[in-house]
């Protein structure tokens, strides 16, 4: 089978290589030349575990390969994935179908014979039915369907969350997509993956679903822990208690300075907007939203606080910057909101991230940047802890206080054991548990 995607962001980055990995032929389009040369040579614009080696390991064998010549490879496909950006317009929080519509434009010229027009990017209800419009309008002669396929990868999981998915979700209106997209995703039936077939539009709403589920899901533990505060009390004893049980499971149940990355924040607005639109508004999904801003910059004050109401004068070392480990994504990270507003309250900040450090330079300014985690704390007056990457679980907990001016561990996810921590002579401050 002949697969083409448009896109060679995560999602169609990704998605192509779990697919040629399948024994698929896949074809990646981008209009960025630059990217493409560079994917060519075997470099991948993006740091997610393993996909460097599958990328190499497929291009070899000639199953993957990538170009800015979209005709070709549309002409030959079998099935045309559209795997572009849906960002949040500028404006309204609504998402911005531009590079949706423009693949469908590009898709359009060059369709022969029967094709499955796949939507991957994360996009409203009715966009499917808009793309085929768009395709029809300017190609009546073409012979294809309309499919939605919404991904449910996970940053730093993705390649296990493609080839052992927890299901597959598939909308269309004919038999004859149908049989194509069970035959594309056959390799996964030896995991008896459950296949969800619906109509485009529930599809479409699926993935967004999921993803506000998911964000409430989040920002429900984030608010039990601002009460933990409060009583006294332990949100992950709480967390631990009620993930036990079946009907609420443990997952995303982890207390910490609010949700980032490219899907959940620009999904819940422009669900929230979708849901505006139709009249039926969602004043969960709102509030959610809204209280995961205000919470990022909440936690710059209780870095502050930790550090006696003042930060004025003072050198504040910061351990993560990527929104999540096993990721260089930046978007929407905490602590895009945590350096600036520590800065502004005077403080000087030294920052260290495994992976996230090339796009976080372009994000922020004038951080002292460090290529370790001790270094990065030498002398500071405040360690914080943002991002929980594996290198961060087990630090030597003597040497950060003899390393530190004054011995200040501000833990944003929890990772320490506030006993073992103050045994060691530091002053320990993390979300959602008791202090002293």
């Amino acid at each position: 089978m002949n697969i083409t995607m448009f896109g060679t962001g995560y999602v169609g980055l990704v998605t192509g290589a779990c697919l040629s990995q399948f024994g698929w032929h896949v074809t990646c389009i981008d209009r960025d030349r630059d990217k493409i040369a560079r994917l060519q040579e075997g470099d991948i614009p993006i740091f997610e575990p393993g996909l460097d080696r599958m990328v190499a390991t497929n291009a070899t064998a000639g199953r993957l390969r990538f170009t800015t010549d979209a005709a070709p490879a549309v002409a030959d496909a079998d099935a045309v994935f559209i795997a572009v950006g849906t960002p949040s317009r500028r404006g309204d929080g609504h998402a911005d179908l531009s590079f949706v519509y423009a693949a469908a434009e590009e898709i359009a010229r060059s369709l022969s014979g029967y094709t499955v027009v796949v939507t991957k990017s994360t996009v409203p209800v009715g966009t499917g039915r808009e793309v085929g419009r768009i395709i029809r309008q300017a190609r009546p002669d073409a012979e294809f369907d309309m499919v939605s396929n919404p991904e449910f990868l996970r940053e730093g999981s993705a390649i296990e969350d493609f080839m052992r998915p927890d299901r597959v979700v598939i909308g269309t209106d004919t038999e004859r997509a149908r049989s194509l997209m069970t035959k594309l995703y056959r390799p996964l039936y030896l995991n008896e993956t459950p296949i969800v077939f619906t109509t485009l539009e529930s599809s479409e709403l699926i993935k967004y679903a999921a993803n506000c589920f998911l964000a409430t899901k989040i920002t429900f533990i984030n608010q039990i822990a601002d009460l933990c505060e409060t009583l006294g009390t332990d949100v992950q004893e709480v967390a631990r208690a009620i993930g036990l049980d079946k009907r609420i499971g443990p997952k995303f149940l982890h207390s910490g300075p609010g949700y980032g990355g490219s899907c959940f924040p620009k999904d819940a607005r422009a669900l929230i907007q979708t849901a505006r639109d139709a009249g039926a508004p969602l004043t969960i999904v709102e509030t959610v939203d809204a209280y995961n801003d205000a919470r990022k910059g909440r936690m710059a004050d209780k870095v502050i606080a930790a550090c006696g109401g003042s930060v004025a004068g003072k050198t504040v070392a910061i351990l993560g910057l990527t929104f999540k480990p096993n990721t260089d994504d930046m978007r929407e990270s905490p602590s895009l909101e945590i350096v600036p507003r520590l800065q502004a309250a005077g403080a000087s900040v030294r920052a260290y991230d495994p992976e996230g450090m090339p796009e976080a330079r372009k994000l922020l300014t004038a951080v002292d940047w460090h290529d370790d985690a001790y270094s990065t704390m030498d002398g500071a007056d405040a360690l914080v802890i943002v991002t929980e990457w594996n290198e961060f679980r087990a630090l030597d907990l003597g040497r950060i206080g003899g390393l530190l001016r004054t011995p200040v561990l501000v833990d944003l996810r929890n990772i320490y054991r506030p006993e073992e921590v103050r045994a060691a002579g530091l002053a320990y401050t993390s979300v959602g548990r008791p202090a002293g």
